[in-house]
């Protein structure tokens, strides 16, 4: 069975506990109806507890949870949250004894990593804080794989997160030995495959209109476009639908990649076209492409981020190689020519864009606001030599409108 979980929380022996995210609705309903059957503070005269009984707790979030008592010494317990998995000690003045719900399983799932063996037959301080680093409250993949031989005891699961193997990851790490780790060579994730490359992004049928965002523009004449599906059009093509799922899916993926970005070895190959992540000046990775090498001393690279059509020039230190699971994933920005202008013969301009001097700054920055925030669409005329788009504004007029007006382009027929 494969379904989607939330991670819980991550036990100090490694265990890890997940929320089936069909059980959220449930769990959700249950929360309420005991917040509004407990109010106030726990049980104030002396009560004598044991190990294994039922209670509720007043978190440090003074919400209630339901939890049964682990361990007893003196005036504080140890009790385990049952739907959530961690454990705490708690003084009794916050805990509350009750038969109240006890005919309810545990809504999270204690799992172990299927045929997974941590280092030294248990798992390390430094790898159950990392564990918990990096998957408390995320969303991850789980394919169940053994069923525990009772009730109570651990499911053993493979989990998957940005479509990578955790074990397989937690491996690479040398936290444990995985014995099958067959799908760290298939992901690719960390052998940085030279001759891998992006796919392209399908297009729509030339002649049919299309919600669009522009993401770049080079020129007012060239211009990296999004598909975009979140235009209201009443028919939505296939290919809008899946470049929406593909991108969703991406950006998830993307999220995760973020988290293990420090793992993943420097780049030190700089061909053109190489695929790889690159830190933004905002601090994230973010897929991109190796375009050039700018400068030797320090080494300075040119890329381009392919989901975006951007450019930076950047040290090595802010390139890494890319796992290979996020190549399935096509190109989000899609390269076009704009039709139906040409600039400006009389444009007396003097500030050009320098490389593209045909074409003044105010120009450029003119197209800027005509397309920046603007719900776009646009209608493919050529594929062939180069992608040639009609752009039209949420208006419903062409975007190129207004630097005819200003005399800053001119019909090209």
């Amino acid at each position: 069975k494969i379904f989607q979980a939330v991670v819980s929380c991550i036990g100090g022996d490694g265990t890890i506990y997940i929320i089936p995210k069909s059980f959220e609705t449930a769990l959700n309903k249950l929360m309420a109806e005991i917040q509004n059957t407990f109010k106030g503070l726990g049980l104030l005269i002396p009560y004598c507890w044991k190990k294994g009984e039922a209670c509720v707790v007043r978190g440090s979030d003074t919400v209630w949870y339901r939890a049964k008592i682990v361990e007893v010494s003196g005036s504080t317990l140890q009790v385990q949250y049952i739907d959530r998995g961690y454990i705490e000690s708690i003084p009794q003045c916050h805990l509350y004894p009750t038969t109240f719900y006890t005919g309810i399983p545990p809504f999270c799932i204690p799992c172990q990593l299927y045929k997974t063996l941590p280092i030294g037959n248990f798992w390390q301080q430094d790898a159950v804080d990392y564990l918990q680093e990096l998957l408390k409250n995320e969303e991850v993949e789980i394919h169940v794989e053994e069923m525990p031989d009772n009730p109570w005891g651990k499911l053993s699961i493979s989990l998957y997160f940005g479509g990578m193997s955790l074990s397989s990851f937690m491996a690479y790490q040398k936290y444990c030995v995985a014995e099958d780790c067959q799908d760290i060579q298939k992901l690719g994730v960390f052998e940085g495959d030279l001759s891998i490359s992006y796919l392209l992004q399908p297009l729509p049928v030339p002649g049919e209109t299309f919600p669009v965002t522009v993401t770049h523009l080079v020129s007012p004449k060239e211009a990296y476009i999004c598909l975009d599906s979140s235009g209201n059009s009443t028919k939505e093509c296939n290919t809008e639908g899946a470049a929406s799922h593909d991108s969703e899916s991406l950006d998830k993926a993307l999220k995760w990649c973020n988290k293990i970005v420090k793992t993943l070895p420097h780049l030190t190959d700089f061909r053109k076209e190489l695929p790889c992540l690159a830190e933004y000046v905002d601090g994230v990775w973010y897929r991109a492409k190796v375009l050039s090498i700018t400068q030797l001393v320090p080494v300075q690279i040119l890329v381009q981020f392919v989901d975006y059509g951007t450019y930076l020039v950047a040290p090595t230190s802010r390139l890494r190689h890319i796992p290979c699971h996020l190549l399935k994933y096509p190109v989000q920005a899609v390269r076009v020519l704009l039709a139906g202008f040409k600039p400006a013969s009389d444009d007396r301009n003097v500030e050009r864009i320098p490389y593209s001097p045909e074409w003044s700054l105010k120009a450029l920055w003119t197209m800027v606001d005509c397309v920046e925030g603007k719900r776009l669409s646009a209608s493919i005329l050529t594929v062939s030599p180069e992608v040639t788009i009609s752009l039209y504004g949420d208006d419903k007029n062409l975007v190129h409108l207004k630097l005819l007006e200003m005399g800053l382009a001119e019909l090209d027929e």
